[in-house]
């Protein structure tokens, strides 16, 4: 790297790094014990990103965004992954889904998203319908030139009530060599529109403020307009978006992991039984030795999957081994830390706990471990037509 792009990459850490110290870290504690974010914060946060440029820093300057590519971005979410998900899910990234709008729907969705004007919802996951895509039962028929949307979502996750939703629904089937397929497309569906009720699902332990909505949709209407991309392409446009999200997930474990290992570094130094600190002991220094070594590990591989996109060659076996790897790691450093402060860790009055519970998620949404495993076995094992 040249020294121009390292200083470039040292303004952009210290400038996130300061954004996230204080505009996040006061609130986290109120945030948990709320469960919400109260909107003045939220907004005051939104306001800071656009100021310093970060809002919108993944969608190309062409259409107001900030350009910045993948390196960038690996380290931007690496130091948002260090506070709650609730308060830095504020310092909004559209999804690059929107890049998909055409004509109108530029005006309607993608710039007002960009401008901060709008909020979005991507809306994948069911009841019935988590890690089986192909279980999804929401449905699209056509009549005319329109639409009629039925079925439901829930686990949809944003900081706040959205005016929109992605929503993607079944709208036929295709034939494929391993029988019948559901043809999946996604569509833009406007928070209001007849039909479509959203509101705020289940609470979630693991970081409390940040919501998650149930969709439901009863005969809602939509106009051809409303398609995003083409119809039966759906799942190849979200693929787009959960194979980085993936990384991105990758990259916020990574952040979230070294908090936590200085906080118990910290403490395994200062705290003293049989008159020597503990992290002097075998049973204590060992953990943070195996947390520093499977936090370079992580480090490292979030970095060659970077490189990978960046080349156009990441593959959904490359997404799922970040998206495992850096999870767990991060769940054996905070399980570790607990252990290291003892009780004290998992008292309400210490962070520790917190972080413990947010941990816990990482392994479970945008694909869970299980799931990830399953991604990795099928890249190996299907060269060999197993």
């Amino acid at each position: 790297m040249n020294m121009e792009a390292s200083v470039e990459t040292d303004l952009l850490i210290s400038t996130v790094r300061r954004f996230v110290e204080t505009e996040m870290y006061p609130h986290e504690e109120e945030v948990d014990q709320m469960g919400y974010v109260p909107e003045d914060i939220g907004r005051q946060i939104e306001a800071t990103s656009q100021e310093l440029g970060l809002f919108a820093c993944n969608l190309p300057e062409e259409v107001g965004g900030g350009g910045l590519g993948y390196g960038p971005m690996s380290l931007i979410e690496r130091e948002y992954g260090k506070t709650s998900h609730a308060l830095q899910s504020w310092a909004a990234r559209p999804t690059e889904l929107l890049m998909a709008c055409e004509g109108d729907q530029r005006e309607r969705y993608l710039f007002p998203a960009v401008r901060g004007e709008k909020r979005e919802l991507f809306a994948l996951t069911e009841p019935d319908a988590g890690s089986d895509v192909m279980g999804m039962k929401t449905n699209a028929r056509r009549d005319g030139d329109d639409w009629i949307l039925n079925g439901s979502k829930h686990f949809i996750s944003g900081p706040c009530m959205p005016d929109f939703a992605i929503v993607f629904a079944a709208t036929g089937a295709d034939e494929t060599p391993r029988g019948p397929r559901k043809r999946v497309t996604a569509f833009l569906v406007d928070v209001g529109t007849p039909g479509f009720d959203c509101r705020e699902g289940t609470k979630c332990v693991s970081y409390r403020g940040y919501k998650t909505f149930e969709l439901h949709f009863d005969n809602v209407r939509l106009g051809p307009g409303q398609v995003l991309g083409e119809e039966g392409r759906g799942l190849e446009l979200s693929g787009k978006w959960l194979g980085m999200g993936r990384i991105w997930v990758g990259a916020t474990c990574c952040g979230k992991a070294e908090r936590i290992l200085e906080m118990a570094t910290e403490w395994a130094a200062s705290r003293k039984q049989f008159g020597k600190p503990i992290g002097a002991f075998q049973a204590t220094g060992f953990r943070l030795a195996d947390g520093a070594i499977g936090l370079r590990a992580a480090d490292l591989m979030v970095k060659d999957a970077v490189a990978r996109a960046e080349q156009g060659v990441m593959s959904d076996a490359d997404a799922a081994m970040i998206k495992v790897f850096c999870s767990e790691m991060l769940g054996k450093i905070a399980d570790d830390a607990v252990q290291i402060y003892g009780g004290m860790g998992l008292m309400e009055e210490m962070p520790i706990q917190r972080f413990w519970r947010d941990s816990r998620l990482e392994r479970i949404w945008d694909g869970t471990s299980e799931i990830q495993r399953h991604i990795i076995t099928r890249s190996i094992l299907r060269p060999l037509g197993a």
